[in-house]
């Protein structure tokens, strides 16, 4: 065999792989000369918030079903801080080879916005990532504890008006995806709170559990336990409808109120990721969200899986991202 039919067939096989459909359906990517097939070893998924927030309660799941998918461990990082900025900057600065991924919510879009609210250079802005798949997007309910007596939203305004400052709400961190809808509903009802900022949704869970809050934005999928467990009482919900796993509750557009808020949740790659991993990344996360398991933990939590694939995906996130950075304009430069 000449050396050029060989360099030929060199080059078929590689365009075949890179531009195959039953390439990417057999979830193998095929190496370059001297490479390795990816992936070769473990995948991180970075969580940048602490275990038990809306981040966590998807990503366990998730990381699940996608191991026997991808043929490797998938494991979950936690790098928690600044409302989720912490693990976004760490994944923004990684290599781009696929092996350290980001699990991000809503608040991703408004980090690039407060910087700037606030004279500082950006850290990272969207760019600094390619949009995969979303997984869900869930309405908040604003939330009380078991320990407080309103029955409804118009008892807890009422009763913030008469007495501002008096109620303490807790969030995932300033200008993070809890804090941002109840800005936007305070501001909204003409009512004063003190914020209580965490560096996470389940720190904030476990602040209005602990009364040390009294009043909590959060997603359905993450309050859904204490719901249940009658620990936690729903008032209002952010969706543009009345949410499945909530029926009996109203929406703030029911109430009068015009917000709309949900809290979503996707994966993302850094920058300059290699195209074939992105798409084979698309094509597990496709799989892994029909996959029976990982719809079935969803739906014990109250939640519809809301599968899009990286076009519908990165469309939703560009429309999204415009209403999250006027809802930071809106709020202003706030510490607490």
């Amino acid at each position: 065999m000449t050396a050029s039919f060989k360099g030929e067939q060199l080059m078929d096989r590689r365009q075949f792989v890179a531009g195959s459909a039953a390439a990417a359906a057999t979830l193998t990517v095929q190496p370059s000369f001297g490479q390795d097939a990816y992936p070769s070893r473990p995948v991180t998924l970075i969580n940048p918030f602490p275990p038990g927030g809306a981040v966590d309660v998807v990503a366990r799941p998730l990381a699940s079903v996608l191991e026997p998918i991808i043929k490797q461990p998938a494991v979950i990082e936690t790098k928690a801080g600044a409302a989720g900025a912490v693990g976004a900057q760490f994944a923004a600065n990684a290599k781009p080879d696929g092996y350290t991924m980001l699990m991000h919510i809503v608040s991703i879009s408004g980090f690039a916005e407060v910087d700037k609210l606030f004279g500082r250079q950006p850290k990272f802005t969207r760019d600094a990532f390619i949009p995969i798949a979303r997984f869900i997007a869930d309405p908040m309910v604003l939330v009380v504890n078991d320990q407080q007596p309103y029955k409804s939203l118009k008892d807890l305004i009422d009763d913030a008006k008469k007495n501002p400052d008096k109620l303490i709400f807790s969030s995932s961190g300033l200008y993070g995806a809890l804090h941002l809808p109840i800005a936007l509903f305070n501001k909204a009802a003409g009512i004063q709170m003190k914020h209580l900022p965490t560096n996470g949704g389940g720190p904030a869970l476990t602040a209005i559990l602990g009364n040390n809050s009294q009043v909590l934005v959060s997603s359905i999928a993450a309050a859904s336990a204490q719901m249940k467990a009658g620990k936690l009482r729903p008032l209002a919900c952010f969706g543009d409808k009345r949410a499945p796993a909530v029926p009996d509750v109203p929406t703030l557009k029911e109430l009068g109120y015009n917000i709309e808020f949900y809290l979503w949740v996707g994966l993302f790659a850094p920058k300059g990721t290699p195209d074939n991993v992105v798409a084979f990344w698309r094509d597990a996360s496709k799989k892994a969200a029909s996959a029976e398991q990982f719809v079935a933990a969803m739906k014990n939590l109250g939640q519809d899986v809301a599968y899009q694939d990286q076009p519908e995906f990165k469309a939703f996130w560009d429309a999204d991202a415009k209403r999250v950075e006027s809802a930071v304009q809106s709020i202003g430069k706030v510490e607490g």
